[in-house]
């Protein structure tokens, strides 16, 4: 048998509607790591977020956050990190915005927000991570993964062509939902850290499967040998992935049936 390294989202993807995982998917992902298959998972989520999901799943699986930002080992160990230039990231902090649009910063070991926003926990109800307040001009520049604006999608859209057209070279723009913008450093995204972590197992792209349901996950499905787009996915997502396959909807477990059948499962 020829191991594999299946690759998933977390939001929308392989986590429920209420944003945690379902026993059917933990069975499943549990069965293929006995077979020998290599799990990571790959998420705009933080590391401390996304470490809950790993400990529940019980199994080694590498963690790729912030959007490719931060790549770790299943020890926890920190393989990689990428972080924005300083004077970009302070230019996005001040970058002209509607005063009902959130600010964050993802660093290596926190989030900072520039307001008090309890309507974003319930995102991270399940695993209790949780945001520090730091007013705009208290922000530190240096060491930040990405910055997220979260808000009305007209006014994100006037950020990013804002963002684009000061720095655009120099950025990674993308979406994880309408109304998250998030921008990291140039040549970070979730596929540019999974060609990384591949290298590492010794595996070619061809023995890849990846899961995944919005506009951040195209690089990542698009280097992957077998890619897996959710029925809910963002309606621009399946005509950017070439060879993707329409698969069912991350309430169902929908990545786990479709494990279960690919590789011809008999857990429940």
């Amino acid at each position: 048998m020829t191991p594999r390294l299946i690759v998933s989202d977390l939001d929308g993807t392989l986590l429920g509607s209420d944003h945690r995982l379902h026993q059917s998917t933990i069975d499943v992902l549990r069965a293929l790591a006995e077979q020998g298959h290599h799990v990571a998972l790959a998420s705009g989520r933080h590391y401390n977020d996304m470490r809950v999901f790993r400990d529940q799943l019980n199994i080694p699986a590498h963690l790729i956050s912030t959007n490719g930002a931060y790549t770790h080992d299943p020890e926890g160990r920190l393989l990689n990190a990428t972080h924005l230039a300083p004077a970009h990231a302070q230019a996005l902090i001040q970058l002209p915005r509607p005063p009902q649009v959130r600010l964050s910063l993802y660093r290596e070991n926190g989030w900072h927000v520039d307001a008090e926003a309890p309507h974003l926990l319930s995102l991270h109800a399940s695993t209790g991570f949780t945001y520090e307040v730091v007013p705009p001009e208290e922000m530190e520049a240096s060491g930040v993964g990405k910055v997220l604006y979260l808000g009305d999608p007209k006014a994100l859209a006037q950020l990013e062509a804002l963002a684009s057209e000061r720095h655009g070279a120099d950025l990674h723009i993308t979406y994880s939902t309408t109304d998250a913008l998030e921008i990291m450093a140039g040549g970070v995204n979730k596929g540019v850290a999974l060609a990384a972590l591949l290298e590492t197992l010794r595996l070619t792209p061809a023995e890849c499967l990846a899961f995944g349901d919005n506009l951040n996950d195209t690089e990542m499905l698009n280097l992957a040998g077998e890619a897996q787009v959710m029925t809910n996915a963002h309606p621009a997502l399946f005509d950017r992935i070439k060879g993707a396959e329409r698969i069912g909807h991350h309430g169902e477990a929908a990545v786990a049936e479709w494990l279960k059948q690919r590789f011809a499962l008999s857990c429940r």
